[in-house]
């Protein structure tokens, strides 16, 4: 269902009365698209603190066009600001994190990207820890005043290198819904094997000669992130229930991929998923496929419980332990999960749905170490939030509205911004990145 509000406020009378009446003004958002890949514009770089990063080479691969370093001084507009702040080790230090960015903040293009780089907090240093955690409430509040289709998020990391396709994705088109966040990235040395954080042959198809699976694929988000993986060059199989056949073979065909008409939550489906894979290895498994069965606690009877947290959770925990067991993933793969904001904030009438999402946030923290050190896998999470779909076109208008406007994007998002986020962390050079759980929600203001 189109956004009729988006479209009112992209009118100069729109605009004339939303802001006289103190209403959301959001913009359009500029997304990923054949014809315009990257941002087009000038990259500032800025420096807080004494930083040892090389961050140069990095930027200039990373899509928008490198400009000078310092205070901003062109009468270009920058589309990204990229702050360097993993120097930033006490509270004066923090000042200059100020001095950075207070000038410069305003100038940043309408849908434009602000990365401030963090440290990995040090236990031996609080004061280190302290301002280096400040730097998370300063990232959260800026992404919610910032406006204009902008984004704010903050990257914590130990190499430049490791961080180049995190740093590629945040300054991409291909990351406009995703704010607020915070993001840590490991070291090279962590990826398991060479394969796992390896830049690919082709930029184009990062994901060329590798094999994905989609559970829930037939429609929706499942089918968005079946299409950008195929896009990105992956051999896709498109797992859905037999009864949503018709459509699971429609998309498969569509993305020259294979249909695997299959109930995830049967005991065997693990086993009956390896027997169905191309030489019986894997490179990206996508948890996508969900379901929910919404009523206040009080009047759920068990089925409506136990069926959520049947197809959300345990068949999850179940297909992954089944895979790795029998070593279907190949080292440098990929797991990514599909959790929810409602499982990280809480949800009225979803009880159980909630359950299951925080069931998959502790399932990523728990696995991502063990599966990299023991099979070279990393494993991550996407935690959407009010995302345009035929399920959220049914919710009651009132309530479809407060959700779409409860964001600092003050918009829904779509589930193509969910599937650039899953190909994010399935891209070969995201082997550093793991355990993580990344809220595309347009930075929700439920929740942290």
């Amino acid at each position: 269902m189109a956004d009729r509000y988006l479209s009112l406020t992209g009118t100069a009378p729109g605009r004339f009365l939303t802001r006289r009446l103190g209403l959301p003004q959001p913009v359009r958002l500029r997304r990923w698209s054949a014809e315009q890949p990257s941002l087009q514009g000038e990259l500032l770089h800025l420096t807080a603190g004494k930083s040892d990063l090389d961050l140069a080479p990095v930027l200039a691969r990373s899509g928008p066009r490198p400009g000078g370093e310092g205070p901003h001084s062109s009468d270009e507009r920058p589309v990204a600001v990229v702050l360097d702040a993993t120097g930033v080790r006490d509270v004066d230090a923090l000042a200059e994190v100020h001095a950075a960015l207070h000038p410069v903040v305003r100038s940043v293009a309408e849908s434009g990207r602000v990365v401030v780089l963090g440290a990995p907090l040090d236990p031996a240093d609080h004061h280190q820890a302290a301002v280096q955690q400040a730097l998370e409430g300063f990232v959260r509040s800026l992404g919610k005043e910032i406006g204009r289709g902008r984004t704010v998020n903050l990257v914590r990391l130990l190499e430049a290198e490791a961080a180049e396709s995190t740093l590629r994705f945040l300054l991409s088109p291909r990351s406009a819904y995703v704010s607020g966040q915070v993001i840590e990235v490991g070291g090279h040395g962590g990826s398991g094997d060479g394969r796992g954080s390896a830049e690919p042959e082709d930029p184009e198809k990062p994901l060329a000669g590798r094999t994905a699976l989609v559970t829930g694929a037939a429609r929706g988000i499942g089918e968005a992130v079946a299409a950008t993986l195929a896009r990105d060059g992956a051999l896709v199989m498109c797992l859905d229930v037999p009864a949503a056949g018709g459509d699971l073979a429609a998309v498969a065909e569509r993305l020259g991929g294979v249909a695997l008409p299959l109930d995830i939550t049967a005991d065997d489906a693990g086993g009956r998923i390896a027997d169905a894979l191309p030489g019986g290895r894997l490179d990206v498994l996508v948890h996508n496929a969900g379901i929910t069965r919404d009523r206040r606690l009080v009047n759920m009877p068990a089925e409506r419980w136990s069926s959520v947290l049947d197809v959300n959770l345990a068949s999850v925990l179940r297909t992954t332990d089944a895979l790795l067991s029998a070593g279907a993933l190949r080292a440098g793969g990929r797991v990514v999960a599909t959790a929810s904001i409602a499982g990280i904030a809480g949800n009225a009438g979803q009880t159980n749905y909630a359950a299951s999402k925080a069931g998959v946030v502790g399932l990523v923290r728990s696995l991502a170490p063990r599966a990299l050190s023991e099979h070279g896998v990393t494993v991550n999470a996407v935690a959407p939030g009010f995302i345009e779909t035929k399920m959220t076109a049914a919710v009651p208008l009132f309530i479809r509205e407060a959700g779409r406007r409860m964001n600092s994007l003050a918009q829904g998002g779509l589930p193509v911004d969910v599937a650039e986020t899953t190909a994010w962390f399935a891209h070969p050079g995201s082997g550093a990145v793991n355990g993580q759980v990344v809220r595309v929600c347009g930075q929700s203001l439920l929740g942290a």
